[in-house]
């Protein structure tokens, strides 16, 4: 969860709360992009008897600028409702769930899928099915098969997904969020910081994910096939988010309530940890209800990022250059708010213009790297990866680690001198911290509650 709970609002909000968003390339099928956001961020995967879903009073949204002013030229919504089979049951399931259309399976979700763009929308699909979530071998047995079947091909050539997923971000939430103490950091020793190993934190948790698959020329701005990595045709900026009703109101005595009003954007996420650890925690709440479009305010926070004057301070001569480095961060900026212009990193540009917006830039005339692709993606010498779009597998977490520290402020000021430790920097994780499948919805399959192993005593 690069996002998880990263405002005050909406960690009260777990069911809206937007952890990550993944833009690729899909690797198995190339004339395509794959994007996908998770939501309800750690869900232990023994989380009965009410499982984790979608929520029915939430809308979710997938957002596509392709012409560079911020704006969403595409949208696709995701509404769910939830079908309750037996109200005279505190059971999930009533006896093995082996199909998504099984009677035994209780509370059912289905979703719709409403494609907007320009204004008109369509609906593209009704009444999809979810898979339930993964219980355990006498309740959801064989459940990749399970989960298979909740994968549906609709209208326009989408493919789509919406149900558990296995939790694909790594990170040492324990290292992290405790003054940044680093496990490879520990002994500030340079030959010990590549070997040292950090702590999955989220290992085994599940999040809720919407996946879909859409053909390149259904997101193009003039519907051509981007071919040229050069051409501003072939970069679009994706992020999603989650949107409420604006009045809510409570029955006495009934447990119901009712919700009316415009739509209100209480979550959203570009890219990744770009909340959490950027933005202060005064603007947190206010960011996330923003438009990306509206983003130029929070410039400063990017060009002069609290985390880069804290690593000199918890490391101690370990930053001297990074210490002394006190121009505004155009790298930064470039990277997280404006996309990469051509002729900064030879052969790429993923740029969508002056307007500063959190967003993922995908440069789709670039193919996937079928062959060993880095987890580092462009700072490691692959070009398919973050901060060009993000695949499931990619180590943003080392990745903006490096950058904060200064590996990539040479793009702008070839005359600076990153300091040895920053291309070492990490939380000691790598991409065989957690599970994928090779073709779609590619995040692993949910651990289920029955398997999961005990904790060992202290």
């Amino acid at each position: 969860m690069s996002s998880h709970r990263e405002a005050p609002a909406i960690s009260k909000d777990p069911v809206a709360d937007n952890t990550d968003t993944y833009a690729f390339v899909s690797p198995d099928e190339p004339d395509t992009v794959t994007i996908i956001s998770n939501y309800l961020p750690l869900e232990a995967p023994f989380g009965g008897p009410n499982f984790f879903e979608f929520g029915d009073d939430v809308r979710y949204e997938i957002h596509i600028d392709n012409d560079a002013d911020g704006a969403p030229e595409i949208t696709y919504e995701f509404e769910f409702h939830t079908d309750v089979r037996n109200a005279d049951t505190f059971l999930y399931n009533t006896g093995p769930i082996d199909s998504i259309s099984s009677a035994n399976w209780n509370r059912r979700q289905l979703y719709s899928v409403t494609r907007v763009k320009h204004g008109h929308r369509q609906v593209l699909a009704a009444n999809l099915a979810c898979p339930p979530c993964n219980i355990g071998p006498a309740s959801t047995p064989n459940y990749a098969s399970l989960a298979a079947e909740a994968v549906h091909h609709i209208a326009g050539g989408h493919t789509v997904f919406a149900g558990q997923r296995l939790e694909g971000f790594y990170v040492d939430l324990g290292a992290v969020f405790d003054l940044g103490d680093l496990r490879p950091f520990g002994n500030l020793h340079l030959a010990a910081m590549a070997a040292a190993h950090g702590v999955n934190a989220t290992n085994d948790f599940s999040v809720h994910s919407i996946a879909i698959k859409v053909p390149k020329h259904e997101l193009t701005r003039d519907g051509s096939k981007p071919r040229n990595a050069m051409s501003k045709t072939s970069v679009i900026g994706v992020w999603t988010a989650a949107s409420r009703r604006r009045a809510l109101i409570r029955e006495t005595g009934t447990g119901m309530s009712h919700e009316s009003g415009h739509w209100v954007q209480v979550s959203r996420l570009g890219n990744p940890l770009f909340n959490e650890v950027i933005v202060p925690m005064g603007d947190k709440d206010r960011w996330n209800s923003l438009p990306a479009q509206d983003d130029a305010q929070f410039l400063r926070y990017v060009q002069h990022p609290e985390l880069a004057a804290l690593l000199p301070v918890l490391y101690p001569g370990v930053f001297p250059n990074l210490a002394k480095l006190t121009a505004p961060r155009a790298d930064l900026a470039a990277i997280l708010l404006t996309g990469i212009p051509a002729g900064i990193v030879p052969g790429f540009q993923n740029f969508t213009g002056a307007t500063p917006a959190d967003q993922l830039r995908l440069n789709m005339a670039i193919p996937p790297t079928r062959h060993n692709p880095k987890a580092l993606g462009l700072i490691g010498g692959d070009a398919a990866g973050f901060p060009n779009g993000r695949r499931v597998f990619d180590d943003v977490v080392t990745v903006e680690l490096r950058a904060i520290a200064g590996v990539t402020y040479p793009l702008v000021d070839k005359t600076y001198t990153p300091d040895a430790a920053a291309s070492l920097v990490t939380d000691g994780l790598t991409a065989s911290s957690t599970r994928y499948l090779p073709h779609f919805p590619y995040l692993g399959t949910p651990v289920g509650g029955y398997q999961t192993k005990p904790l060992r005593a202290a």
